[in-house]
């Protein structure tokens, strides 16, 4: 353990709730810039958000249709340009002249309209939530501020969600459409009734939850998995959390409000339609490629899924030959999510607002990109920033399925005096490392407590103070998850949370405790975590599996309790180990359980 080196040390606890947010708007100065440039003596460098210039009424370019209560918002403040269906090279050549750039999902803010922008592009505004069709990277390199507007249309989509939910119960586009042909087939057409009928949310998010109220209203009974949905919110509504297996496995509907996220793509596959209850109904107005589109035709095809109602593909628009589109027991619409006028009004004015509070100068919680710190603090704390996120994607990916994450506490080790460390961009990596996995949020310093906060997420802090020289801003970062079970067992410590501990060493983050063993391993690639009994050959067992599945191995560490006893051995991987490759490793006698951790 990393405090062990020290001789004496004394505890000094502080904790920080997610209540004291920073994203509540802060008024910042009237000029700003978020370059690093070279500064004079006495005078320090920040990453800010960039405001308009006090001289002259900035300019806002919208080059997407925006509801008119928006654009009369905008022009309040700004010299607003509505130009729609720009092709790439005429908005690249628009853009120097813009100071702001309101875009739907229809137009692609790439690299080159960034450095088209010759900087004096401050700020990018998605009239809506996903930002895919938005570099983030460059926003953030060119000084860009990015935010979006995640709330005004949720009410709408959930809507969509029940009208997709009734319409196919009862056959209704089918029936449509058989009249509508000169036929009269009212035996063909013999719907289900949702009363007493299990619905099942995926994802118990703002549209999760309100689809979920709206269905109980209909008799249904609703049950919901999300690992951060608050337990006390949806008992609130009457509904039950469970794990991702018992709720697709007993359903009769169910019902995806999931981001699309490396864990979440196609997470509906031939597998998990196996799990399903024959005969199964699913409806889809989250992301298209949350749904392997190939299975569900398969699922369709054999009866396990009788019914699908989407509103969302994979690729948008979906080929006109495609087999899921013309499907007989398929029901869809193209992407209509979002689609009221109330919700497009809504979204105009969000996106307005926080265009033009991100002009004054003001921090907004929508904020995506670009934390506000000093960049001298920025170049200190680098490493234990990149330690902070891994640490906080390792706690979140050792949490078992159906537990709801809602209480943390991270300990930092310093020298240094609590008011000489400033811990919230640690805490705000640490947070980004928990929710970004599982989620299409996209968290930094500006966002991190609010999005927390709004998930249930109670992250305290402690700091130990150690006795010895504070050069060094900490010697390590102990991040643990209370009241929730794990993937691994011997991650839990001796006083039952799951505990990840790591420090840095010559400039790179280490993992040096899981639970109550201690491990020394870089945190780069992936790693395996395996337990077992301590004996002779292990680590070249292990290797071996991996060297015949050519998957390559930066290090190993092996941490036990006593010789000839339980041990955990963590092996870095550059590549992720096939299905077939864990389940040898699994296979091995002396292991007694594993997990791969992907970084």
């Amino acid at each position: 353990m990393a405090a062990s080196a020290s001789p004496s040390l004394r505890t000094s606890t502080v904790r920080n709730s997610v209540l004291s947010s920073l994203s509540s708007k802060l008024p910042l100065s009237s000029a700003f810039s978020v370059n690093f440039r070279p500064r004079s003596v006495g005078v320090p460098r920040f990453v800010v958000l960039v405001s308009a210039s006090l001289n002259a009424k900035p300019t806002v370019l919208v080059a997407e249709k925006l509801g008119e209560a928006g654009v009369d918002l905008l022009k309040e403040f700004a010299n607003v340009d509505c130009s729609y269906n720009l092709t790439p090279e005429e908005l690249c050549t628009k853009i120097s002249l813009c100071d702001a750039l309101i875009v739907r999902s229809g137009t692609k803010v790439s690299r080159e309209v960034f450095e088209s922008s010759g900087g004096r592009l401050k700020v990018v505004g998605r009239a809506g939530v996903g930002i895919d069709n938005v570099d983030l990277a460059a926003a953030t390199e060119h000084g860009c501020l990015v935010v979006n507007a995640p709330t005004a249309n949720t009410v709408a989509a959930a809507e969509h969600g029940i009208a997709l939910l009734t319409a196919m119960a009862r056959n209704v586009a089918q029936a449509d459409a058989s009249v509508k042909a000169g036929k009269w087939q009212r035996n063909k057409y013999v719907g289900v009734s949702l009363v007493g009928k299990t619905l099942a949310v995926m994802g118990f998010g703002k549209v999760g939850s309100e689809v979920a109220r709206r269905a109980k209203g209909l008799g249904m009974h609703v049950i919901a998995h999300d690992p951060y949905a608050p337990a006390d919110r949806a008992r609130a509504i009457g509904v039950e959390l469970v794990s991702f297996d018992e709720a697709i496995g007993t359903a009769d509907f169910i019902s995806l409000h999931m981001p699309l996220t490396p864990s979440t793509s196609k997470i509906l596959n031939d597998e998990n339609f196996a799990k399903m209850k024959k005969g199964v109904r699913i409806v889809n107005v989250a992301r298209g490629g949350v749904i392997d589109e190939e299975a569900l035709v398969r699922a369709l095809d054999a009866g396990i899924v009788a019914q699908a109602a989407l509103d969302v593909f994979t690729v948008e628009p979906p080929p006109k030959d495609s087999k899921l589109i013309q499907h007989e027991n398929v029901t869809v619409t193209p992407h209509l999510g979002a689609s009221t006028m109330e919700a497009q009004e809504g979204v105009a004015v969000e996106i307005a607002e926080a265009v033009v509070g991100a002009l004054k100068g003001e921090l907004a919680a929508t904020a995506v990109n670009a934390p506000m710190v000093p960049a001298e603090v920025l170049t200190e704390l680098k490493p234990f920033v990149e330690l902070a996120e891994k640490l906080g994607r390792l706690a979140v990916q050792l949490v078992a399925g159906g537990s709801g994450v809602k209480t943390v506490k991270v300990t930092y080790a310093s020298s240094r005096a609590p008011d000489d460390l400033d811990t919230r961009l640690l805490r705000a990596m640490i947070t980004k490392g928990l929710i970004e996995p599982i989620s299409s949020v996209f968290v930094n310093l500006v966002n991190a407590d609010f999005t927390a906060k709004q998930r249930g997420l109670r992250i305290s802090e402690e700091r130990v103070v150690l006795d010895g020289s504070p050069e060094k801003p900490l010697e390590y970062i102990q991040v643990q998850i209370a009241n929730v079970e794990s993937r691994f067992a011997s991650a839990i410590s001796d006083t039952g949370e799951i505990k990840v501990e790591g420090l840095v060493k010559d400039g790179i983050p280490h993992l040096t405790k899981v639970g109550s063993f201690e491990v020394d391993v870089s945190l780069e690639g992936s790693i395996i975590l395996c337990r077992q009994v301590d004996q002779p050959g292990m680590i070249g067992r292990v290797g071996s599996v991996l060297g015949e599945e050519n998957v390559n191995v930066s290090f190993m560490s092996v941490g036990r309790i006593a010789p000839r006893k339980q041990a955990v051995m963590a092996i870095g991987v550059d590549e992720q180990p096939s299905k077939q490759a864990l389940k040898r490793i699994g296979d091995i006698p002396a292991i007694e359980e594993f997990v791969f951790l992907k970084l």
